[in-house]
């Protein structure tokens, strides 16, 4: 089996030599900065370990695994557009470096090349393979709208929370290793567990984020502690709080959630977390998200030894502080 570092380098090595287009510059020089400002790569690396599960050359799934890695980028790139975000990976975005329309137009680029891509792919089940990938970027783009939806919602519930992050979030993680799977010609049970894997590890990933939000050490998580909070971001760990806080307090943390001095906002938002035992909530929440993952993988029918990598990649997922 191969290890993550490697099938990494695999990645990287398939973007550098990839040619997205040249003529106009200004189109294509995005799309290169883009994919160029590198990244764990998690979703493509997903892709070939599913391949390699069932001992299948992972070179098979490379085309694949650069279309979702393409098609993830273009994601951000208009996500920065609409969240008005100056730096991705700690450089200009592609909006701000070039301008608004012309991140529009190498966004919609990006995701055409991502189909090209995948259509590269032999493989006898391609029209499967385009099904999964359809499917999953119009989930995408369900889950980023019910995102932009929360802001101006009054009452986001904790299902409503949850389904955003399977859709915007989520179900790529899942689709990658469906798709590596179905390259390697896997039965339709074990393809369907993947997915499954990948998705509930995508949801406990994104409550990962939320705790760590609020409860990371600032250093290791690279930002403020409290971003979440000093924009009245709807995040599990809020929906928790307004469910459970007890009337005397619910006074206090609508005027906090009003409250124009951020450090004040943050500092009582989290002595309210504390007091109604939120972190431990959330851990809870990750914990069987995590455990389902474990049974969906457990079930697909390789060698558990095959298994480990897979393993592996999702407890450092879960250990990370950034």
């Amino acid at each position: 089996m191969h290890t993550y570092p490697a099938l990494l380098q695999l990645v990287n090595k398939k973007i550098t030599e990839t040619s997205f287009g040249s003529n106009p510059k200004e189109l294509y020089d995005p799309i290169t900065y883009m994919m160029g400002l590198g990244g764990k790569r998690l979703r493509p690396v997903l892709t070939l370990m599913a391949c390699d599960l069932f001992k299948v050359d992972v070179n098979k799934a490379l085309d694949a695994a650069l279309a979702i890695e393409v098609f993830h980028n273009f994601t951000l790139v208009h996500d920065d557009i609409m969240d008005n975000a100056p730096l991705r990976r700690g450089q200009e975005t592609v909006f701000q470096k070039w301008s608004m329309p012309v991140a529009i137009l190498s966004g919609d680029l990006m995701l055409i090349r991502s189909i090209d891509l995948l259509a590269k792919t032999e493989t006898n089940q391609f029209s499967k393979l385009l099904s999964v990938f359809n499917d999953t970027a119009a989930k995408v783009c369900e889950g980023q709208q019910i995102d932009m939806n929360f802001e101006t919602s009054n009452k986001v519930s904790q299902a409503d929370y949850i389904e955003m992050i399977t859709l915007k979030t989520a179900v790529l993680l899942g689709a990658s290793l469906e798709i590596g799977a179905r390259i390697a010609n896997a039965s339709h049970a074990d393809a369907a567990n993947l997915y499954e894997f990948g998705k509930c590890i995508g949801i406990a990933f994104q409550i990962q984020d939320d705790i760590l939000d609020s409860f990371g050490e600032t250093a290791a998580v690279g930002k403020r502690i409290g971003g979440d909070i000093a924009s009245n971001k709807k995040t599990l760990l809020l929906i928790e709080l307004l469910d459970s806080v007890h009337k005397d307090d619910l006074k206090l943390l609508q005027n906090l959630l009003a409250e124009p001095n951020e450090e004040t906002k943050i500092a009582g938002v989290l002595s309210l977390y504390q007091k109604y035992q939120i972190q431990a909530f959330a851990e809870a929440q990750k914990q069987q998200y995590l455990d389902t993952a474990f049974h969906h993988l457990q079930a697909v029918s390789v060698d558990a030894e095959n298994k480990q990598v897979l393993i592996d990649t999702a407890r450092e997922l879960m250990s990370r502080e950034n």
